[in-house]
């Protein structure tokens, strides 16, 4: 991968057992953002944790969110406008929904506007924090492509994925995309 990848794992922060954190260990070229508090996110200080990495880096980059921090890209992209080559968003959740965590409330309210920079939305079939009707209208409102998935729950830990290889080729096919159009 020519492009620097910037994974932006969710509320929690991805443990070692999470896709992201396989990643992260595998690969050089992807590093973590780092806000102040992974288990009581504020929107204003993942969106500065997200400047930080963002301007860390000597070229854009990709950003790979997972959960909550698909919410985070939406509204960084909104407020700040800081180009990055593109966003991988999997399992984006419906802050409305009835398992939504109480706190990440600052994340709620959730930039409808299309993203502008390319993006997919990476999709399960079964995930317990959205209906797949969600997943369709953020893909729409964001400009972004959907990838939907079979059943893998919310795409984390617990969908027991391990290195996940299957986002892994899903992100190869988008950085390849991005990288042929001239990014």
């Amino acid at each position: 991968m020519t492009l620097p990848v910037l994974l932006l794992p969710g509320i929690g922060g991805s443990g070692p057992d999470h896709w992201q954190s396989h990643w992260e260990r595998n690969d050089p070229d992807m590093t973590r953002f780092a806000p102040s508090d992974w288990d009581r996110p504020e929107l204003a200080d993942w969106c500065e944790a997200l400047d930080r990495a963002v301007e860390a880096l000597d070229r854009p980059s990709i950003l790979v969110a997972h959960s909550l921090a698909c919410l985070l890209v939406a509204h960084w992209a909104a407020a700040r406008g800081t180009p990055v080559a593109g966003a991988m968003l999997v399992a984006v959740p419906d802050p409305a929904g009835q398992v939504f965590p109480d706190e990440a409330r600052s994340f709620a309210q959730v930039p409808e506007q299309p993203l502008p920079f390319p993006s997919l939305i990476v999709a399960s079939a079964d995930d317990p924090y959205r209906t797949v009707d969600y997943s369709k209208r953020r893909a729409r409102q964001w400009g972004s492509r959907l990838i939907a998935l079979g059943p893998l729950g919310h795409i984390n830990a617990g969908s027991n994925l391990g290195d996940w290889p299957e986002g892994r080729d899903i992100l190869t096919s988008f950085l390849a995309e991005i990288e042929g159009n001239g990014a």
